[in-house]
């Protein structure tokens, strides 16, 4: 570990105290100029330090930025499980996993960004993943199922998010079958489950769920072609340890539903939080667009619905989209 990790570390579990650099110096078994140096560092990549003659340096609260000591300081022991490391520009969380999945990495192996430069989301479109405004994190699963019930990964982990969400902002979360997690009636977080799986048993390899949370509008909004359904988690920058506190939150809360995924303990929860049951909506991804209303989700969490005609279908994921239907949109 470096001088600049192992400082870290120390300011991270001690957010508002002060610690010397003759204290850190010695400490760490380095001198004052490396403290410094570290310091400088540190600052230089966002962090806001207090510095009091006498007292030494202070972590100051408001410091929001990603890193790996930050969100081990709000996972406690379950941290030991994980293998957690932080970039702050990806190509894409999934796709690096993706690479160290194939190359053995171990499951609780987790990427997580402060930017994506080529972000994934379902069905091939493009996830708008800016820097300093965004959380993007992927986890490595290695679970023993077959590969259908990989369906049950990705709803767990939006009710993971919903529950983090509302715990850090007191904003209250819904969520859109499947993966998508709402607040306010705008999208707040994308989620993309991967998997590798065995032809002959038909039983998953490794499976990758990725995460995406947009934390606060990025400088000059969303992009238009998502403008009218992107929202954030807050209006402005929030002031405090967020970032670190929702990537915990959200990996904590998803593992411990991972360790008995077959008692599907989320599931009851994830069904009182759908934003569409009862809706009128469109079905979309099968020729033309159908409307039809959203009437249940089963245990196995897919969709069931009514199209205008009386047939019923249940949807699984990855078959089609779905969104609410327009008022004004006419019968397909």
């Amino acid at each position: 570990m470096s001088v600049r990790e192992e400082i870290l570390n120390i300011f991270e579990n001690g957010r508002g105290e002060f610690f010397s650099g003759g204290e850190l110096a010695e400490r760490l078994g380095v001198s004052r100029n490396a403290v410094w140096k570290a310091v400088r560092q540190l600052e230089s990549e966002g962090y806001h330090f207090d510095a009091v003659s006498g007292k030494g340096y202070s972590l100051r609260q408001e410091s929001d930025v990603l890193s790996e000591q930050g969100i081990i300081r709000y996972l406690g022991q379950s941290a030991e499980k994980l293998d957690i490391r932080v970039y702050k520009t990806v190509t894409s969380t999934n796709t690096l996993l993706k690479e160290m999945a194939a190359n053995g990495a171990a499951e609780g192996t987790v990427i997580v960004a402060a930017e994506q430069t080529a972000g994934k989301g379902r069905m091939n479109r493009k996830f708008h993943s800016p820097g300093g405004t965004g959380l993007y994190l992927s986890l490595l699963l290695r679970p023993k199922m077959k590969a259908q019930e990989a369906l049950f990964i990705t709803t767990a982990a939006a009710v993971a998010v919903a529950r983090t969400v509302e715990e850090v902002s007191g904003k209250s979360a819904g969520i859109k079958w499947v993966n998508d997690v709402f607040i306010n009636g705008r999208k707040i977080c994308g989620i993309l489950t991967e998997a590798s799986f065995d032809m002959e048993s038909g039983e998953l390899e490794y499976a990758i769920c990725g995460i995406g949370v947009n934390i606060c509008p990025p400088d000059g909004g969303f992009p238009d072609e998502i403008r009218e359904i992107a929202g954030a988690v807050f209006d402005a920058p929030p002031a405090g340890d967020v970032k670190n506190r929702i990537a915990a939150g959200i990996i904590e809360k998803l593992m411990n539903d991972y360790a008995n995924l077959s008692a599907r303990s989320f599931f009851d929860e994830y069904v009182k939080r759908s934003v569409i049951l009862g809706e009128d909506i469109t079905v979309l991804g099968r020729g033309e667009p159908r409307r039809a209303k959203a009437l249940s989700i089963d245990r196995s969490c897919n969709l069931v619905v009514r199209y205008e005609d009386g047939t019923e279908e249940t949807l699984g994921s990855g078959e089609v989209s779905i969104r609410k239907a327009e008022k004004n949109e006419k019968n397909a």
